[in-house]
């Protein structure tokens, strides 16, 4: 669940349209959260990165989808970075016009207070989940989840990319899969992960 708000509703309330480049960042960890961004057309990641280099991500959005929204609700500093997948417009409100529209809008106030729960209740599932040793069981949970979302079969993520969500290393997706495949829990067609 990710409430849109109306295009040209955000644009009366003083909305702007910006684009960026694969691989551009749209605001980095500890930066201030000044505006509500939601995506027009294509893709971001939110990630962390450790000492190590390798990243961690802790969401993907797509076209119609907001991000970012609590920090900028509790006027909090941004917990990761926000990065285009490919090449994406975004519009972007700051967040004081932000407030005056949801002051105006009471229904998409209480959608966003949805919103929230659902990512607050969707994270602790993911860390309840990530707590548990068995790789297995850590992929499936993210399968789980990502069925919810998309309501696909076919998982759209690489094996990297689950690492990543799960915090595994890619070699043990790669061999947990294989596993899970000799037991008939996913389906490999075509390098593609069906579940």
């Amino acid at each position: 669940m990710n409430p849109q708000v109306e295009i040209d509703l955000l644009v009366k309330f003083g909305a702007f349209f910006k684009e960026y480049n694969i691989g551009e960042t749209i605001f980095c960890e500890d930066d201030s959260a000044k505006f509500y961004y939601q995506i027009v057309e294509g893709g971001v990641k939110m990630i962390n990165i450790n000492e190590d280099g390798k990243e961690y991500i802790q969401g993907y959005f797509c076209e119609g989808q907001s991000f970012g929204e609590p920090p900028l609700i509790i006027d909090k500093k941004y917990p990761a970075t926000a990065i285009a997948l490919k090449k994406t417009e975004i519009i972007k409100i700051s967040k004081s016009n932000f407030f005056n529209l949801l002051d105006h809008f009471p229904l998409i106030q209480t959608d966003f207070l949805k919103l929230l729960a659902t990512r607050i209740y969707n994270k602790a599932n993911t860390s309840k989940d990530i707590i548990n040793q068995k790789p297995e069981f850590r992929i499936v949970a993210f399968l789980d989840t990502c069925k919810t979302r998309q309501e696909k079969e076919q998982i759209n993520y690489t094996r990297q990319e689950i690492a990543n969500f799960t915090g595994l290393r890619v070699e043990t997706v790669i061999r947990a899969l294989s596993k899970m495949k000799q037991k008939k829990i996913v389906e490999i067609i075509n390098h593609k992960i069906h579940y």
